[in-house]
């Protein structure tokens, strides 16, 4: 009877054990496929704004164009388009650049047909965040800029969310920028400015940093090694337990 009741403890033991392994051995197989997954997709998205960044400027998707616009079909397109800008709505928002901590300077643009599209003009330094610091600096008038386009942020995580009440932004969240300065038909996009130079040597453009980091290759392999672990620990765990049942 001693021998029976052990081997039924064996089974339970086993059954138990074995399904938490079989449970964290299937999570981490998913986790190293997902990732082989990501690394496609990585793969592929580098290989399409590499290809991309290269094009001729074409001008800039209008108001009808918008709903098909997307990340995977537009994100870093050479635009161009030609309006005014609406200088006394311009936005500052937080940024660190090669040049160091500063803004980014988001102009609205003004095009023929009434809609807008948020220009971003460039760095600012910390100590150039008022107007009257960067002299010459507003473009007044028609004027035509050049740049990659570039899809709408979302707003931030604590503690560096966007906080609209006190014109403090962290990133370029159009529709809430748009809102606190009272325009409407604004462009799911913004068009990131090339360098030509502006008056003063402020803002300064053409600082697009076009880089996507692709670790997926080795978190794939790390969550296949973790799941092979689990593999051999289960069938050791197992093994020496009944080995020392019939002992």
């Amino acid at each position: 009877m001693t021998d029976i009741a052990e081997e039924q403890k064996s089974l339970v033991f086993s059954v138990i054990f074995g399904m938490i392994f079989a449970l964290f051995f299937c999570l981490f197989t998913g986790l190293g496929i997902w990732q082989v997954q990501r690394l496609g997709w990585k793969t592929d998205l580098i290989a399409h704004v590499n290809g991309r960044i290269h094009l001729p400027p074409m001008p800039a998707p209008p108001e009808a164009e918008w709903p098909d616009i997307t990340a995977a079909c537009c994100d870093y397109l050479p635009v161009r388009v030609k309006g005014h800008f609406l200088n006394d709505k311009e936005v500052l928002v937080n940024a660190l650049t090669s040049y160091g901590s500063g803004y980014w300077l988001l102009t609205p643009l003004e095009i023929a047909d009434g809609s807008v599209i948020f220009i971003n003009r460039g760095f600012v330094p910390m100590d150039r965040k008022e107007p009257g610091a960067r002299t010459g600096s507003q473009i007044t008038g028609e004027t035509t800029i050049s740049g990659l386009l570039r899809m709408g942020e979302k707003n931030s995580f604590y503690p560096r969310r966007n906080d609209p009440s006190a014109d403090r932004w962290y990133t370029r969240e159009l529709p809430a920028i748009a809102k606190t300065r009272g325009l409407a038909n604004v462009a799911p996009y913004f068009i990131d400015a090339d360098k030509t130079p502006n008056a003063g040597g402020i803002p300064v453009g053409g600082l697009t940093v076009i880089s996507f980091p692709n670790n997926h290759f080795s978190y794939a392999i790390t969550w296949f090694v973790l799941a092979g672990g689990v593999f051999l620990a289960a069938g050791f765990v197992i093994f020496s337990h009944r080995k020392k049942i019939y002992m």
